[in-house]
């Protein structure tokens, strides 16, 4: 409760007007906050006590007093008049609210009249705020995700009237009107909320008449997330059988929580592998060993987020290969000359360290005159100059990943130059032979009709009278006929057979 004193009341009063005439006269208007306490004057033009006051509200007496007996007799408690004749209403109520009349009585009989304008006002009062779609926090801050549309609702209520505002304060701006007007609600909305609009909104109500004001307001955060996925890297460590996995997840707020772990069912389902580590953070890492790691296992990371649309994840994985190195496992050379020996790695996850080897204690290859190494992508060459016995033998083709450690072994031959030549020799005379034994094979096959009519080698001359009457008839049909034992006794019928033209009949 507050006490309106004439002066303050003359600070909050819309208007205020005085006049005397006749015997003397005032007026005054003035406004009361509901359930305050509001002093009406009176007699204000000098220091003279009145000796009777009466005060009439609306043509009926309200109350009257006196110097010389207690004011209160038609009002009850809550209206009495004072020493100087002023009203005073103690928790003014709306109904108070009219156009008061007193009458003073001052020493000599003289009346002094005044008129006071009561005016009872209320509120702000009921003000609230509403922001939505939203998600509230425990401590009522409120939450929205970036794109989406957001409106804002303020009301409350005054007597006689209101102006509504609404205000922002954000991380790069100060008190911001964003609307105003007057009434018993005020909205307005955002579309395509982004990270700017983040901050503290406030409604404010202000009552016209008494400026009394009252204000609520809230806290907004803006979540959002990118629409990209993790990004996973490895590192391989001094030692080859670990190796440090590391995710990141950047542009996302608030920070987002990353979970390394391995992948053992349909993530669609949730997760169902085992955890191996999981923080709030923007960057993820862990070590695991080779104790912890086998072919075909699948390492996921997966981002969880509140502004991730449910049913949907972000998430970057590896599928863990073993190292698998390729190349042709014999080689071949002089002495004296230079071979490229080649190795290629490239299936492995994470990706193997390549090396090759020299014996079966597999001793490192320095690089120099002798050994010249290069690599092209995941081709590794090992090239041998000045070939000699000594460099016979085997070598290794060594890949290692944190998984595991795989081997192409390739057997060198070097061979003299006496043996290569006499191998050359040797395939000579082979091809010399095999040249000739065709050239043989195709003659007789050319004179298997001869071989065939001749009865043998040793009558060949003996039937050939009788090749040549055969001649014109078809090679296929002689072989026929002179390779069947019917045809060979036919021939020799007909030999017996033949006319006698040496003494020819007259």
């Amino acid at each position: 409760m507050k006490t309106v004193t004439p002066v303050a009341l003359l600070h909050m009063c819309l208007c205020v007007t005085a006049a005397v005439s006749g015997s003397g006269s005032t007026e005054t208007a003035l406004t009361a906050e509901k359930g305050d306490v509001a002093i009406l004057p009176c007699y204000t033009l000098g220091n003279v006590t009145p000796t009777l006051t009466s005060w009439i509200k609306n043509g009926k007496e309200v109350v009257k007093g006196s110097i010389y007996s207690p004011s209160p007799s038609l009002g009850g408690q809550r209206l009495a008049v004072l020493h100087d004749g002023s009203l005073n209403i103690r928790a003014v109520l709306p109904r108070d609210e009219g156009t008061y009349l007193c009458s003073s009585t001052l020493p000599g009989n003289n009346i002094f009249h005044a008129r006071v304008l009561l005016q009872v006002t209320n509120g702000p009062e009921n003000v609230s705020l509403s922001i939505g779609p939203a998600t509230a926090l425990t401590n009522g801050t409120l939450i929205v995700y970036r794109d989406s549309t957001v409106s804002f609702n303020c009301s409350g209520s005054s007597y006689p009237s209101q102006q509504l505002t609404w205000a922002f304060r954000g991380a790069g701006s100060s008190n911001q009107s964003l609307a105003s007007a007057p009434g018993p609600w005020l909205d307005f909305r955002i579309q395509n909320v982004q990270p700017s609009a983040q901050g503290v909104y406030s409604c404010k109500a202000n009552n016209t008449v008494s400026l009394q004001a009252a204000n609520k307001s809230t806290e907004l955060l803006v979540y959002y997330a990118p629409d990209r996925h993790p990004e996973c890297v490895w590192v391989l460590a001094q030692d080859p059988s670990h190796v440090l996995f590391n995710c990141t997840w950047f542009g996302a707020y608030p920070a987002p929580k990353l979970l390394w772990g391995e992948d053992q069912g349909d993530q669609a389902a949730g997760w169902k592998g085992h955890v191996y580590k999981s923080e709030v953070t923007e960057s993820l890492s862990v070590v695991l060993n080779r104790s912890m790691l086998e072919d075909g296992q699948t390492l996921r990371c997966v981002a969880h987020h509140q502004a991730i649309a449910a049913g949907k994840q972000k998430s970057c994985s590896f599928n863990l290969k073993y190292p698998y190195p390729k190349g042709e496992p014999m080689a071949t050379a002089l002495e004296g000359s230079s071979i490229t020996l080649t190795c290629t790695e490239d299936v492995s996850i994470p990706p193997a360290n390549t090396t090759w080897r020299k014996g079966l204690l597999q001793e490192d290859i320095v690089p120099g005159s002798k050994y010249v190494l290069t690599e092209e992508g995941a081709v590794l060459k090992l090239t041998i100059h000045n070939i000699s016995k000594d460099d016979e033998g085997v070598y290794f083709c060594r890949s290692e990943n944190p998984l595991a450690v795989r081997e192409l072994e390739v057997y060198l031959t070097v061979k003299n130059s006496s043996a290569y030549t006499g191998g050359v020799i040797g395939f000579f005379i082979a091809a010399l032979i095999v040249g000739i034994a065709a050239i043989v094979a195709k003659t007789i096959y050319s004179s298997r009709h001869r071989i065939c009519l001749g009865d043998g080698f040793g009558r060949m001359e003996e039937a050939q009278g009788d090749v040549l009457s055969l001649v014109e008839s078809d090679d296929e049909q002689i072989f026929q006929d002179c390779c069947s034992p019917a045809a060979s006794d036919n021939q020799r019928t007909r030999n017996n057979a033949r006319p006698d033209t040496s003494n020819p009949v007259q």
